[in-house]
């Protein structure tokens, strides 16, 4: 038992032992399924405070060869799969903390420093195998091998710290990935390497240096999709235990999602938001890494109409294979957005390849960052929005048409009306004071067609549902009877209490007054 080679499982034994404790020991059913294979190099990448570490506690409590664990997962989901006697605790582990090599190192060499220390409990274990302790890690590694037949399980936490805290030294990020490529790279020791980190593996060029990883990331997470955060039902059972709104949970956490997974919330601030019983920021407010303002200012043509776009409800589409995999080489504004996606800014539904603002606690952290300079028109429709939502919601058509305008004309610089698309977008920006009591939905499935934008109200607010029919060159009037005729009030299902009717028309081109609006109430039953 040691600190790199075959630690103890004190890690996963913190961690279930914990008043919140969700069940993701399934994973290592589809570990061991790779143990071995060509398949056996996974690189999983998430943001911050998204289990990373966790995970790599559990996958060494029960391969490691140092401790006994079989009482620790009695009863966890990994017990009822077929393979889980067979590696329970029968493999050699090597534990790394990329993060502490790089800090611990100072003017030392990172690698030699990395070297030095795992090879000193490799020599303790292994010392009658090589008498020489002037090998390298790979070559100490292949000499146990082939005197033992032992093979090893490599388990890398913050493998990308290089390329995030050493961004500017490319020649350090070479020599760190040459490294890893000669460690692990058709290296017959080698059973295993679950590699985990904010960033996917870094290329160069046109290939990767460490080419043969499987790669997990943000934008598909594919057989890791249930492992990547907290589900639909892992939360509402949360929900129910703490005795906290399901509803509110969601708009506060939820919005990532992937292929199978639609629903996938932030663990960090859903386990905060149970522990303290109270929905706040708990994810963000745990940032040290690079304020998301620095790359929101980034100068890429059409990156501000994006971002603006995104905070009014919106989705940008967004090429995703340009970016390079660290935190210094933007060529386009997609690099930066593909960045945000990685780091949790963002959300990224792969099938339509398009990025949003997931939920009102990353929107409120974009909101916090455009307070302080540069964003000065979008500040001014933000702060205009009580007013707004105010006035619509006493029934004061021509003060929200006048509200609107004004709005489009702080606005207009970095966002166009080019469509209903558009349009949709900067509505959904001027009420955006809205979803602090309701939840925003654009384009909701609802009797013959989609609702533009429809706010429910939050189980406590007590506030009236808002269906908002937009129209582009056409009446106002036109919106409320086709809200009516193509019965979107439908799509409230489970909802009873009154219901705004909401007509919005904008005339390109007109002069002066470009918005109006019309209001109804109705109540629905």
């Amino acid at each position: 038992m040691g600190i790199y080679l075959n630690p103890d499982n004190e890690g996963f034994w913190r961690a279930v032992r914990s008043e919140i404790y969700v069940d993701k020991t399934g994973m290592i059913a589809f570990t061991n399924r790779y143990l071995n294979t060509e398949q056996q190099y996974i690189c999983v990448s998430r943001p911050r405070r998204f289990g990373k570490s966790m995970a790599l506690n559990m996958l060494a409590a029960y391969y490691s060869r140092g401790c006994d664990s079989r009482e620790l997962f009695a009863g966890r989901c990994i017990e009822k799969e077929e393979s889980f006697a067979e590696y329970l605790n029968k493999y050699d582990v090597i534990l790394l903390n990329m993060q502490q090599f790089l800090i611990e190192a100072e003017n030392e060499s990172m690698i030699s420093y990395l070297e030095q220390e795992v090879l000193e409990e490799l020599f303790e274990a292994y010392g009658e195998v090589f008498k020489r302790q002037d090998l390298g890690l790979a070559a100490a590694l292949r000499r146990i091998y082939a005197k033992t037949k032992k093979k090893f399980i490599f388990l890398i936490d913050e493998w990308d710290c290089v390329m995030r805290e050493r961004k500017k030294s490319e020649e350090m990020q070479r020599k760190y990935l040459d490294f890893l490529r000669n460690l692990f790279k058709d290296q017959i020791y080698v059973a295993l390497v679950y590699m985990t980190g904010i960033l996917p593996v870094k290329k160069y060029g046109e290939h990767s240096a460490l080419n043969m990883f499987l790669e997990y990331s943000m934008t598909d997470q594919d057989v890791f999709e249930e492992y990547t955060g907290f589900t639909h039902t892992e939360v509402e059972v949360l929900c129910q235990q703490f005795d906290m709104d399901f509803t509110e949970t969601r708009n506060w956490y939820d919005g990532y999602m992937f292929t199978k997974y639609q629903h996938v919330y932030n663990p960090r601030s859903v386990v905060g938001a149970m522990s303290c019983h109270k929905f706040s920021n708990f994810w963000t407010s745990t940032e040290v890494y690079d304020a998301l303002k620095i790359y929101m200012d980034m100068d890429f043509d059409g990156l501000r109409a994006a971002i603006v776009q995104m905070m009014g409800g919106g989705r940008v589409r967004v090429n995703t294979r340009s970016f390079c995999n660290d935190m210094r080489n933007f060529t386009v504004k997609d690099d930066v957005l593909t960045l945000l996606v990685h780091l949790g800014y963002l959300a990224y539904d792969s099938e339509r390849k398009e990025a949003f603002i997931p939920n009102k606690e990353i929107l409120e952290e974009f909101e916090n960052a455009m307070s302080t300079g540069g964003w000065q028109e979008v500040m001014r429709v933000l702060k205009a929005s009580d007013r707004l939502l105010e006035d619509t919601l006493a029934g004061k058509e021509s003060s929200v048409a006048a509200g609107l305008d004004q709005a489009h004309i702080e606005v207009a610089s970095i966002l166009s009306y080019n469509n209903e698309d558009s349009l949709s977008s900067a509505i959904g920006l001027a009420y955006y004071s809205a979803r602090k009591d309701y939840r925003m939905i654009r384009e909701l499935p609802a009797g013959r067609g989609f609702a533009d934008i429809v706010f429910l109200p939050l189980p406590h607010t007590r506030k009236p549902a808002l269906v908002i029919e937009l129209e582009y060159n056409k009446s106002a009037d036109t919106a409320i009877q086709q809200i009516k005729s193509r019965q979107y009030t439908k799509a409230l299902e489970g909802y009873c209490g009154e219901v705004l009717l909401v007509g919005i028309s904008y005339e390109k081109g007109c002069a002066g007054k470009r918005h109006s609006c019309r209001i109804e109430r109705l109540a629905v039953e």
